[in-house]
């Protein structure tokens, strides 16, 4: 089977809710990251096969497949084919596995895999709730209903329901919280980011400017502060302080043949090392990476002391700390340049955006392996194993 190799990974910075992104429109933020991946890599843009995007909520201006749309506003010639797909937050997760899994089965040779999410423009879950507003349906079927009586299927209980679960406290979360922020502060400022990171253009109201920094990271956060933040559950303990940003970005990664790495000249930076996707309850429903990441490993042969960083999505604080108790792993290869609870989570992008963070950070810390893994909505998770080259 042929190999899958990552030959650039690229993110814009994360724009607040309301924030620095807010005038861009997601199509002309999904083109910034396409055009960026081509243009660092090198490759004619003729030799493009596919671009693959991950995107949530696919409504208002990322409807009529966002991904194409995305593909005939940036530099890609108009020949280049998109889809569009939604696994939820997992989705450019899933849009990396899809351009490896064409690459592995040798039906294509160079693939784009991309998201992008504008939570500004599009809100979450528009694509439902602006339908039920106006009496066009609910997504819950009589059947599924019938499955799951009265259960309304939400990512904030999920995390209470971990949190507990797991015998976690308030003080735990907000304190991984804040350590989420210590980390992105001093990647920041190392300048860790400056490789993966697409300046983007804006208006500002003192002038044009350049989108460099993560808009969401608070370099004056403290544990009091993360502690004194509303609880979204009274009888909780996760507040918005523990949860990720709602963010605004987009993110591409080139995904390769080795036949194409020869013929283009391009200089690979990992080996995509193993695909697994599993899914499990969908009431918990966050919890599934840590089941997901068990089977990973066993189909890779390999056992978590193999893994160099691992990249867990901070969907909830209590999702990777669960993560971290079920596999055993080293707390101090986690996140290790912070993770969406300071850098933002823009659902459909997160995917590519988090890989872009994790191949680029094993090259920075001359390490080998590195893992990502998602909690999706509906109790789905992928993980993905790379090989640093």
């Amino acid at each position: 089977m042929t190999t899958a190799y990552i030959v650039d990974a690229v993110r814009t910075a994360g724009g607040r809710r309301g924030g620095r992104l807010a005038g861009v429109h997601p199509v002309d933020l999904l083109a910034k990251s396409l055009d960026a991946v081509v243009d660092r890599s090198g490759i004619d843009p003729n030799a493009i096969d596919d671009v693959v995007t991950g995107c949530v909520s696919q409504a208002g201006e990322q409807a009529m497949q966002v991904g194409r749309m995305g593909v005939l506003a940036s530099k890609l010639p108009q020949s280049t084919p998109a889809v569009t797909i939604d696994r939820q937050c997992g989705s450019s997760q899933q849009a990396i596995q899809f351009a490896a899994q064409a690459v592995m089965s040798g039906t294509q040779d160079v693939v784009i895999a991309s998201g992008v999410e504008s939570m500004t423009r599009v809100p979450m879950g528009s694509n439902a709730t602006l339908h039920m507003k106006e009496g066009l349906g609910h997504y819950k079927s009589p059947g599924l209903e019938e499955k799951f009586p009265g259960i309304q299927f939400s990512q904030f209980m999920g995390a209470e329901m971990i949190a507990k679960k797991h015998g976690m406290t308030k003080d735990e979360l907000d304190q991984f919280a804040l350590e989420s922020h210590k980390k992105a502060i001093a990647a920041t400022e190392a300048g860790a980011f400056e490789n993966e990171i697409v300046p983007i253009q804006i208006e500002t109201p003192e002038g044009e400017d350049t989108h460099t920094v993560d808009e969401g990271i608070r370099f004056d956060a403290t544990l009091e502060g993360i502690a004194g933040v509303k609880l979204i559950d009274p009888n909780g303990m996760v507040t918005a302080a523990s949860a990720s940003q709602i963010c605004d970005g987009s993110s591409a990664v080139l995904v390769v043949s080795e036949e194409a790495l020869k013929r283009h000249n391009l200089t690979p930076m990992a080996r995509i090392h193993n695909l697994t996707v599993t899914a499990g309850d969908p009431v918990i429903m966050l919890e599934e990476p840590l089941f997901a990441t068990d089977k990973a490993l066993e189909r890779a042969g390999m056992k978590m002391a193999d893994i160099d960083l691992y990249e867990v999505n901070e969907a909830f604080a209590p999702v990777p700390l669960a993560w971290l108790k079920h596999t055993g792993a080293d707390p101090e290869k986690l996140n290790v340049h912070g993770g969406a609870i300071a850098l933002g989570h823009p659902l459909g992008a997160s995917g590519t955006k988090l890989m872009a963070t994790l191949v680029h950070a094993l090259k920075r810390h001359d390490k080998k392996y590195g893992l990502q893994t998602m909690c999706e909505g509906g109790g789905v998770a992928n993980v993905t194993i790379v090989e640093s080259v």
